[in-house]
Protein backbone atom coordinates (compact mmCIF):
# COMPACT_ATOMS: atom_id res chain seq x y z
CA UNK A 1 0.00 0.00 0.00
CA UNK A 2 1.40 3.39 -0.99
CA UNK A 3 1.03 6.13 1.62
CA UNK A 4 2.57 9.11 -0.18
CA UNK A 5 1.97 10.44 -3.70
CA UNK A 6 3.56 13.04 -5.92
CA UNK A 7 3.65 13.94 -9.61
CA UNK A 8 6.75 14.09 -11.79
CA UNK A 9 6.96 16.39 -14.81
CA UNK A 10 9.41 15.24 -17.49
CA UNK A 11 10.69 18.00 -19.79
CA UNK A 12 12.56 16.76 -22.88
CA UNK A 13 15.73 18.66 -23.76
CA UNK A 14 16.78 16.26 -26.53
CA UNK A 15 14.94 13.85 -28.82
CA UNK A 16 13.70 10.87 -26.81
CA UNK A 17 13.34 7.33 -28.13
CA UNK A 18 11.56 4.99 -25.74
CA UNK A 19 10.89 2.20 -28.18
CA UNK A 20 8.24 -0.49 -28.50
CA UNK A 21 10.48 -3.22 -29.87
CA UNK A 22 8.21 -3.89 -32.85
CA UNK A 23 6.88 -2.16 -35.94
CA UNK A 24 4.08 -2.78 -38.43
CA UNK A 25 4.25 0.49 -40.38
CA UNK A 26 6.73 2.63 -42.27
CA UNK A 27 8.66 3.52 -39.10
CA UNK A 28 11.03 0.70 -38.22
CA UNK A 29 11.62 1.82 -34.62
CA UNK A 30 8.47 3.58 -33.34
CA UNK A 31 8.10 5.15 -29.91
CA UNK A 32 5.72 4.00 -27.20
CA UNK A 33 2.15 5.25 -27.54
CA UNK A 34 -1.07 4.92 -25.62
CA UNK A 35 -3.46 2.54 -27.32
CA UNK A 36 -6.62 4.61 -26.82
CA UNK A 37 -5.29 8.12 -27.57
CA UNK A 38 -2.27 7.46 -29.80
CA UNK A 39 -0.30 9.98 -27.72
CA UNK A 40 3.39 9.29 -27.03
CA UNK A 41 3.99 7.97 -23.51
CA UNK A 42 6.77 6.63 -21.30
CA UNK A 43 6.36 3.29 -19.52
CA UNK A 44 6.71 3.63 -15.76
CA UNK A 45 9.31 0.83 -15.71
CA UNK A 46 11.58 2.87 -17.99
CA UNK A 47 11.23 5.93 -15.78
CA UNK A 48 11.98 3.92 -12.65
CA UNK A 49 15.11 2.44 -14.20
CA UNK A 50 16.36 5.89 -15.19
CA UNK A 51 15.66 7.28 -11.72
CA UNK A 52 17.46 4.35 -10.08
CA UNK A 53 20.49 4.99 -12.26
CA UNK A 54 20.40 8.68 -11.36
CA UNK A 55 20.13 7.88 -7.66
CA UNK A 56 23.06 5.47 -7.78
CA UNK A 57 25.24 8.21 -9.30
CA UNK A 58 24.78 10.51 -6.30
CA UNK A 59 28.03 10.89 -4.31
CA UNK A 60 28.16 8.63 -1.28
CA UNK A 61 25.09 6.60 -2.22
CA UNK A 62 24.78 3.28 -0.41
CA UNK A 63 23.84 0.56 -2.95
CA UNK A 64 21.89 -1.25 -0.23
CA UNK A 65 19.78 1.87 0.23
CA UNK A 66 19.04 1.82 -3.51
CA UNK A 67 17.73 -1.71 -3.03
CA UNK A 68 15.44 -0.48 -0.24
CA UNK A 69 14.02 2.24 -2.48
CA UNK A 70 13.75 0.45 -5.81
CA UNK A 71 13.91 -3.23 -4.90
CA UNK A 72 16.80 -5.71 -5.28
CA UNK A 73 18.16 -6.49 -8.71
CA UNK A 74 16.88 -9.61 -10.45
CA UNK A 75 18.60 -12.74 -9.20
CA UNK A 76 19.27 -11.36 -5.74
CA UNK A 77 19.13 -13.86 -2.89
CA UNK A 78 17.05 -11.42 -0.85
CA UNK A 79 13.92 -10.35 -2.68
CA UNK A 80 11.43 -7.77 -1.47
CA UNK A 81 9.36 -5.00 -3.05
CA UNK A 82 10.80 -1.55 -3.45
CA UNK A 83 9.29 1.49 -1.74
CA UNK A 84 8.89 3.51 -4.96
CA UNK A 85 6.56 3.11 -7.92
CA UNK A 86 6.28 5.20 -11.08
CA UNK A 87 3.24 5.18 -13.34
CA UNK A 88 3.27 5.73 -17.09
CA UNK A 89 3.95 9.30 -18.23
CA UNK A 90 1.19 11.03 -20.20
CA UNK A 91 1.71 13.79 -22.76
CA UNK A 92 0.75 17.30 -21.62
CA UNK A 93 2.47 19.68 -24.05
CA UNK A 94 3.91 19.07 -27.53
CA UNK A 95 6.07 21.50 -29.54
CA UNK A 96 4.66 22.08 -33.02
CA UNK A 97 6.34 24.09 -35.78
CA UNK A 98 4.68 27.46 -36.34
CA UNK A 99 4.84 30.10 -39.06
CA UNK A 100 5.63 32.66 -36.36
CA UNK A 101 7.77 32.34 -33.23
CA UNK A 102 9.42 29.19 -34.65
CA UNK A 103 7.21 26.79 -32.68
CA UNK A 104 4.37 26.79 -30.18
CA UNK A 105 3.65 24.69 -27.12
CA UNK A 106 0.49 22.85 -28.17
CA UNK A 107 -1.94 21.05 -25.92
CA UNK A 108 -5.64 20.15 -25.90
CA UNK A 109 -8.52 20.06 -23.40
CA UNK A 110 -8.09 16.31 -22.86
CA UNK A 111 -4.34 16.57 -22.12
CA UNK A 112 -4.92 19.47 -19.72
CA UNK A 113 -7.79 17.62 -18.01
CA UNK A 114 -5.68 14.50 -17.54
CA UNK A 115 -2.82 16.53 -16.04
CA UNK A 116 -5.30 18.34 -13.77
CA UNK A 117 -6.78 14.98 -12.67
CA UNK A 118 -3.39 13.51 -11.82
CA UNK A 119 -2.28 16.58 -9.88
CA UNK A 120 -5.59 16.54 -8.01
CA UNK A 121 -5.26 12.83 -7.18
CA UNK A 122 -1.84 13.38 -5.59
CA UNK A 123 -3.12 16.38 -3.63
CA UNK A 124 -1.47 19.14 -5.68
CA UNK A 125 -4.58 20.58 -7.35
CA UNK A 126 -3.59 23.37 -9.78
CA UNK A 127 -5.32 26.76 -9.79
CA UNK A 128 -6.50 26.37 -13.40
CA UNK A 129 -9.63 24.39 -14.18
CA UNK A 130 -10.31 21.90 -17.00
CA UNK A 131 -12.00 23.45 -20.02
CA UNK A 132 -15.75 22.86 -20.00
CA UNK A 133 -16.43 23.80 -23.63
CA UNK A 134 -14.96 21.62 -26.38
CA UNK A 135 -12.91 23.18 -29.15
CA UNK A 136 -14.14 22.52 -32.69
CA UNK A 137 -11.78 20.92 -35.18
CA UNK A 138 -9.93 23.54 -37.21
CA UNK A 139 -10.13 26.02 -34.33
CA UNK A 140 -7.76 26.86 -31.49
CA UNK A 141 -7.18 29.13 -28.53
CA UNK A 142 -3.98 31.17 -28.23
CA UNK A 143 -2.52 33.27 -25.45
CA UNK A 144 -0.43 35.48 -27.74
CA UNK A 145 -2.00 37.30 -30.71
CA UNK A 146 1.49 37.80 -32.19
CA UNK A 147 1.34 34.14 -33.26
CA UNK A 148 -1.42 34.94 -35.73
CA UNK A 149 -1.42 36.02 -39.36
CA UNK A 150 -4.67 37.73 -40.39
CA UNK A 151 -6.38 36.12 -37.42
CA UNK A 152 -5.18 32.62 -38.34
CA UNK A 153 -2.66 30.32 -36.69
CA UNK A 154 -0.42 28.34 -39.03
CA UNK A 155 1.08 25.10 -37.71
CA UNK A 156 3.11 22.97 -40.09
CA UNK A 157 1.05 23.13 -43.32
CA UNK A 158 -2.29 23.71 -41.57
CA UNK A 159 -4.33 26.82 -40.85
CA UNK A 160 -6.52 27.25 -37.77
CA UNK A 161 -9.14 29.82 -36.88
CA UNK A 162 -7.85 31.31 -33.65
CA UNK A 163 -9.40 33.05 -30.67
CA UNK A 164 -7.09 35.01 -28.39
CA UNK A 165 -7.62 34.14 -24.72
CA UNK A 166 -5.13 36.04 -22.50
CA UNK A 167 -6.09 33.84 -19.52
CA UNK A 168 -4.20 30.96 -21.18
CA UNK A 169 -1.02 32.71 -20.10
CA UNK A 170 -1.90 31.80 -16.51
CA UNK A 171 -2.12 28.11 -17.42
CA UNK A 172 1.15 28.39 -19.33
CA UNK A 173 2.80 30.14 -16.38
CA UNK A 174 1.68 27.44 -13.94
CA UNK A 175 2.84 24.65 -16.25
CA UNK A 176 6.18 26.42 -16.70
CA UNK A 177 6.64 26.84 -12.96
CA UNK A 178 5.79 23.19 -12.28
CA UNK A 179 7.51 21.50 -15.24
CA UNK A 180 10.56 23.64 -16.13
CA UNK A 181 13.37 24.28 -13.63
CA UNK A 182 14.23 27.76 -12.43
CA UNK A 183 17.45 29.52 -13.30
CA UNK A 184 18.65 31.66 -16.17
CA UNK A 185 19.26 28.70 -18.46
CA UNK A 186 15.54 27.93 -18.58
CA UNK A 187 14.15 31.49 -18.41
CA UNK A 188 13.52 31.75 -22.17
CA UNK A 189 11.53 28.51 -22.24
CA UNK A 190 9.47 29.36 -19.17
CA UNK A 191 8.48 32.66 -20.79
CA UNK A 192 7.77 31.01 -24.12
CA UNK A 193 5.50 28.40 -22.53
CA UNK A 194 3.69 31.21 -20.74
CA UNK A 195 3.10 33.28 -23.88
CA UNK A 196 3.06 30.75 -26.72
CA UNK A 197 0.69 28.14 -25.33
CA UNK A 198 -1.89 26.99 -27.90
CA UNK A 199 -4.94 24.81 -27.15
CA UNK A 200 -6.07 22.71 -30.13
CA UNK A 201 -9.07 20.43 -30.37
CA UNK A 202 -8.48 16.90 -29.09
CA UNK A 203 -8.63 15.60 -32.67
CA UNK A 204 -6.15 18.13 -34.09
CA UNK A 205 -3.76 17.61 -31.19
CA UNK A 206 -3.87 13.84 -31.71
CA UNK A 207 -2.95 14.40 -35.35
CA UNK A 208 0.23 16.26 -34.40
CA UNK A 209 0.94 13.76 -31.61
CA UNK A 210 1.10 11.12 -34.34
CA UNK A 211 2.61 13.01 -37.27
CA UNK A 212 4.80 15.76 -35.75
CA UNK A 213 7.43 13.45 -34.30
CA UNK A 214 11.10 13.57 -35.19
CA UNK A 215 11.83 10.74 -37.63
CA UNK A 216 15.49 10.05 -38.44
CA UNK A 217 16.86 7.80 -41.17
CA UNK A 218 19.76 5.55 -40.19
CA UNK A 219 22.05 3.39 -42.30
CA UNK A 220 23.71 0.20 -41.08
CA UNK A 221 27.45 0.27 -41.88
CA UNK A 222 29.34 -2.84 -42.91
CA UNK A 223 32.32 -3.25 -40.55
CA UNK A 224 34.56 -4.69 -43.25
CA UNK A 225 33.86 -2.30 -46.14
CA UNK A 226 33.01 0.82 -44.15
CA UNK A 227 30.13 1.39 -46.57
CA UNK A 228 26.38 1.14 -46.13
CA UNK A 229 24.94 -2.36 -46.09
CA UNK A 230 22.50 -3.14 -48.86
CA UNK A 231 19.01 -2.91 -47.39
CA UNK A 232 20.39 -1.43 -44.18
CA UNK A 233 18.26 1.74 -44.22
CA UNK A 234 15.87 2.09 -41.27
CA UNK A 235 13.86 4.87 -39.64
CA UNK A 236 13.72 5.71 -35.95
CA UNK A 237 11.00 7.82 -34.34
CA UNK A 238 11.72 10.25 -31.50
CA UNK A 239 9.63 12.45 -29.27
CA UNK A 240 10.83 16.01 -30.05
CA UNK A 241 12.65 18.18 -27.50
CA UNK A 242 10.50 20.69 -25.57
CA UNK A 243 7.80 18.04 -25.02
CA UNK A 244 6.37 17.84 -21.49
CA UNK A 245 4.89 14.74 -19.87
CA UNK A 246 3.58 13.98 -16.39
CA UNK A 247 3.73 10.74 -14.39
CA UNK A 248 2.53 9.65 -10.94
CA UNK A 249 5.08 8.85 -8.25
CA UNK A 250 4.00 6.75 -5.27
CA UNK A 251 5.91 5.71 -2.18
CA UNK A 252 5.49 3.41 0.79
CA UNK A 253 7.58 2.76 3.85
CA UNK A 254 10.72 0.67 3.27
CA UNK A 255 9.71 -2.97 2.75
CA UNK A 256 13.04 -4.59 3.54
CA UNK A 257 12.10 -7.17 6.22
CA UNK A 258 15.49 -6.65 7.89
CA UNK A 259 14.69 -3.02 8.68
CA UNK A 260 12.12 -2.42 11.37
CA UNK A 261 10.22 0.75 12.22
CA UNK A 262 12.27 3.07 14.39
CA UNK A 263 15.56 1.31 13.66
CA UNK A 264 18.51 2.77 11.74
CA UNK A 265 17.92 2.71 7.98
CA UNK A 266 14.13 2.41 8.13
CA UNK A 267 12.23 5.15 6.23
CA UNK A 268 8.59 6.09 6.07
CA UNK A 269 6.89 7.11 2.81
CA UNK A 270 7.58 10.81 3.29
CA UNK A 271 11.31 10.17 3.72
CA UNK A 272 11.28 7.97 0.61
CA UNK A 273 9.69 10.76 -1.46
CA UNK A 274 12.28 13.19 -0.10
CA UNK A 275 15.10 10.85 -1.18
CA UNK A 276 13.70 10.59 -4.72
CA UNK A 277 13.16 14.35 -4.92
CA UNK A 278 16.80 14.95 -3.94
CA UNK A 279 17.93 12.50 -6.60
CA UNK A 280 15.96 13.82 -9.56
CA UNK A 281 14.34 17.23 -9.01
CA UNK A 282 15.86 19.64 -11.50
CA UNK A 283 18.33 16.95 -12.58
CA UNK A 284 19.08 15.52 -15.99
CA UNK A 285 17.88 11.96 -16.60
CA UNK A 286 18.53 9.66 -19.54
CA UNK A 287 15.54 7.56 -20.62
CA UNK A 288 15.23 5.09 -23.48
CA UNK A 289 17.61 4.12 -26.24
CA UNK A 290 20.41 5.76 -28.25
CA UNK A 291 22.07 7.17 -25.12
CA UNK A 292 25.46 7.32 -26.86
CA UNK A 293 24.04 9.70 -29.47
CA UNK A 294 22.62 12.11 -26.92
CA UNK A 295 19.04 10.87 -27.04
CA UNK A 296 16.66 10.56 -24.13
CA UNK A 297 17.70 13.58 -22.05
CA UNK A 298 14.96 14.79 -19.72
CA UNK A 299 14.79 17.22 -16.83
CA UNK A 300 12.55 16.05 -13.98
CA UNK A 301 10.49 18.20 -11.61
CA UNK A 302 8.74 16.68 -8.60
CA UNK A 303 5.45 18.24 -7.47
CA UNK A 304 4.68 17.08 -3.94
CA UNK A 305 1.15 16.05 -3.09
CA UNK A 306 -0.44 15.08 0.19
Amino acid sequence: MFQKQAAVFLYAVSPVHLGTGQAIGVIDNPIQRERHTGHPCFAGSGIKGAVRHSYEQLPGTDPLLANDLFGPEAGSSELHAGAVSFGDAQLVVLPVRSLKKSYVYATCPMALARAHRLLTLVGATPAWQPMEQPIAEGNCLVANKDLLTDGKLHLEAYEYAAATVPALSEIGAQLAEAAIPGGEGYAFFREKLKHDLVVLSDTDFSFFAEHAMLVEPHVRINDETGAADSGGLFYTENLPPESILIAPLMASQVRNPKKKRGENGWMDAEEVIAKIRTAIDGKLLQVGGDATTGRGLLVARVVNGR
